[in-house]
């Protein structure tokens, strides 16, 4: 049975950029975006479950769907969630258009992150996230800044790119390639006990982006949540067992000598299996279709 704490929704796949590190392939052209009844409907669910305290709203970009997402945060306010956003920042030309964007998030948001690196701006701290910065002090709204490093940038303190989605496809090759057959764990997620899965648009609940667990639209997730037994799920189960090798040698994958890294071997592994497993493995904007 699931114990979570947290749930994230991904309002929409589309986003203003294109990132060649995006592991949910947004961009101008994706949809997949939330209803304001929608969320509604999840909120509703995540109260149900009792063990969830916290409620993020992200992307793509939510704030391209603002008043969706200003109604969204005080429904779950509302309700007693603590609630986030991510953001890469676009809306913030200046500091006092900054301030007027976040003036209803004041006394209600309890975390705001700002994605800023060189994936989305021509300087590492742009000059967005600096007046979201300054904006949010003003308002006592927490901020934060999230920056992924570059492949090559091999000691940086920033984030290390996870080689699934877009990344995969535009950064693997940049990256130092390693035996297929060292990846024998996940090492970024909770696949047993997670403590916070991403809900889309389509009802999807991702347990990692593009690993489906149930469908929320179809199952509530309470039950969802005491249903869930991992080592019976397709995909989660050979994960635990041997990380992404092991769903290599479960489904007799065709693969490449080197990877780089357990997510690069995972994602393309999953990418073989999605006519199999189109249930849990999706939607296909996670994979780029």
């Amino acid at each position: 049975m699931l114990k979570l704490s947290g749930l994230h929704f991904l309002l929409t796949y589309q986003c203003i950029f294109e990132c060649e590190h995006c592991f949910v392939w947004g961009s101008p052209a994706q949809g997949g975006t939330f209803t304001l009844e929608q969320i509604r409907k999840v909120l509703n669910q995540a109260s149900d479950v009792r063990t969830i305290k916290s409620i993020y709203f992200e992307g793509g970009e939510p704030f391209l769907y603002y008043p969706i997402l200003v109604k969204g945060i005080k429904l779950a306010n509302r309700l007693g969630f603590k609630t986030g956003i991510v953001t890469n920042g676009y809306w913030a030309n200046s500091e006092k258009d900054a301030v007027e964007w976040l003036k209803p998030f004041k006394g209600v948001v309890s975390d705001l992150s700002i994605s800023s690196d060189l994936y989305h701006y021509d300087q590492k701290i742009s000059k967005q996230s600096q007046n979201i910065k300054a904006a949010a002090g003003r308002l006592d709204i927490p901020v934060g800044i999230i920056s992924i490093a570059q492949p090559e940038d091999k000691d940086s303190a920033d984030g290390k790119i996870m080689y699934r989605g877009r990344a995969a496809e535009k950064l693997a090759s940049k990256s130092t390639q390693q035996d297929w057959s060292k990846f024998t764990t996940c090492p970024y997620e909770d696949l047993e006990n997670p403590r916070r899965v991403h809900v889309d648009a389509y009802g999807n609940l991702h347990i990692c982006q593009g690993i489906s667990i149930g469908n929320l639209f179809k199952v509530p997730l309470k039950e969802i949540c005491k249903a869930y037994k991992p080592h019976e799920h397709p995909i989660v189960g050979p994960l635990l067992e041997k990380g992404p090798a092991g769903l290599v040698g479960q489904y007799k994958i065709r693969h490449k000598a080197e990877y780089a890294d357990a997510c690069h071997l995972c994602y393309e592994s999953r990418r073989r299996l999605l006519k199999q497993f189109p249930q849990s493995l999706c939607p296909t904007e996670m994979y780029g279709i």
